[in-house]
């Protein structure tokens, strides 16, 4: 028991590393004075005189203290961020983080070799004495440092990522999960024409071209199992191979499929109309007239990227040889899910807001005016009758609202979807109610309701 609390203790301190590199950096002064004292080794032409040396190795013991201060501001910056956005229990793991320790290790380090470097150096009236390996091993731990500020400025900028968070903390979770529960049980078996995700993760990109190749040479077809944007657990099905499996090398086809730790705009469109969508909803959470203008500024961007796909052929997902066979099959969405995606949360999310409803109306408006005929049922839906009029009270058309999305929960829950999961009720509440604050109050229960069934009918409409 003791030796395991030694072990925690020494793995959860911050200052273990750091302190292991400022002994280095004692040592390394020792070493290098004592092996040239008096620069026999390294000449003054390469360290300098001893009047630069000691300009030398005072600049960096400042620079160096200057550094070691930065970064533990940075390190207590990041603390203070991620107890505040994320989770106060997540600030062990930070704490934990080897290379912002490493990082604090090599300034203290440099700082404290550059100091005890400088006894060495001796001013005479006939020259002095220069310790020139010691001020040549500090000018390169200064490089050393410098390339490692760089460095960890873009760690500590990824660290901060919330994809960068989840994904350590569950990389933790599942090396304890492993060092628990070391037997991982009989899994699944895997068919002959299924290859398998290796490692959990976003799917991001997907090279086609390598893929159409790749099946034309084997005489295939592939069929990617996931969407670009979709989260792959790992050993899940990612691809199914049609048509026989000889010849085909697998590991060329799970090159050209990448999984990362977060979404990107390399090929998912729909991840960008995903991030302006939260903006919007993120103003308008604390209530309707929080920060409407945001809300605004993201439907604009939101109307005007809409409307350069509303006219666009979409792929439908199957990819072909020059000669014509289909090779390639990937989940593709199509017009009437970029719709939904763009407006839905955002109709839900701003209800009681008269900006965001009047300018949803006019989008929508405009975009029906330049919308080929097979694609106007999406558009009107949002608009004919769903689409609540500013500053009026809506407990009639949620009431209409919530009956739709009822049939909704109903659907998923025959997939067993929404088990353990119940909608309160219709409470009978008067079409007319005795002032406006009932009616507010009213429509802000059923808009909870109504977005928790929007997003099984969302689900739903994803499983057809």
């Amino acid at each position: 028991m003791q030796r395991f609390q030694l072990k925690h203790w020494l793995k959860t301190s911050l200052w273990v590393i750091p302190v292991l590199f400022i002994l280095g950096g004692i040592s390394l002064s020792l070493i290098t004075t004592a092996v040239d004292p008096e620069g026999t080794v390294i000449p003054q032409q390469v360290s300098g005189d001893p009047t630069a040396a000691i300009q030398i190795l005072h600049l960096i013991s400042f620079a160096m203290l200057t550094l070691t201060g930065l970064v533990l501001s940075l390190l207590v910056l990041v603390v203070q961020l991620a107890m505040g956005s994320f989770s106060p229990r997540i600030v062990r793991q930070i704490l934990q983080d080897r290379p912002s320790q490493a990082a604090i290790g090599l300034f203290a380090g440099t700082f404290t070799h550059s100091m005890l470097s400088m006894r060495v150096v001796r001013t005479t009236p006939e020259g002095g004495t220069v310790p020139g390996l010691a001020v040549l091993i500090a000018i390169i731990l200064v490089i050393g440092c410098i390339v490692t500020l760089v460095w960890y400025l873009n760690h500590i900028g990824q660290s901060l990522r919330v994809a960068a968070l989840v994904d350590w903390l569950a990389k933790d979770t599942m090396a304890t999960l492993r060092n628990v529960y070391p037997d991982s049980g009989d899994g699944p078996e895997v068919a002959k024409d299924v290859i398998v995700a290796t490692q959990g993760g976003i799917l991001f990109d997907v090279d086609h071209d390598e893929l159409i190749q790749l099946a034309t040479d084997a005489d295939c077809r592939i069929d990617l199992l996931w969407a670009i944007g979709d989260f792959v657990p790992t050993n899940a099905a990612l691809i199914r191979i049609m048509d026989g499996t000889a010849g085909l090398s697998r590991a060329k086809v799970s090159r050209a499929v990448v999984l990362g730790q977060e979404r990107t705009m390399n090929q998912d469109v729909a991840y960008g109309i995903r991030m302006l969508v939260d903006i919007a909803a993120g103003a308008l959470a604390s209530g309707p007239f929080d920060d409407p203008t945001t809300a605004v500024q993201a439907i604009d961007r939101l109307h005007d990227i809409l409307r350069q796909i509303v006219r666009r052929p979409l792929h439908s997902g199957e990819f072909t040889d020059p000669e014509g066979t289909p090779r390639l099959t990937v989940p593709v969405l199509q017009w009437h899910g970029f719709v939904r995606l763009a407006f839905d949360e955002i109709r839900i999310a701003g209800t009681e807001s008269p900006q965001v409803t009047r300018r949803l109306n006019a989008a929508l408006t405009e975009l029906l005016t330049v919308a080929p005929s097979d694609r106007r049922a999406p558009l009107e839906h949002q608009r004919g009758g769903r689409l609540p009029e500013a500053g009026l009270a809506r407990g009639g058309q949620l009431r209409g609202d919530l009956r739709a999305g009822q049939g909704a929960y109903q659907s998923v829950r025959s997939f067993n979807l929404g088990a353990g999961l119940e909608v309160p009720k219709d409470s009978q509440t008067p079409a007319r109610s005795r002032n406006l604050d009932d009616a507010a109050r009213i429509g802000r229960t059923r808009t909870r309701y109504l977005l928790d069934l929007r997003c099984f009918e969302v689900l739903l409409l994803q499983l057809h």
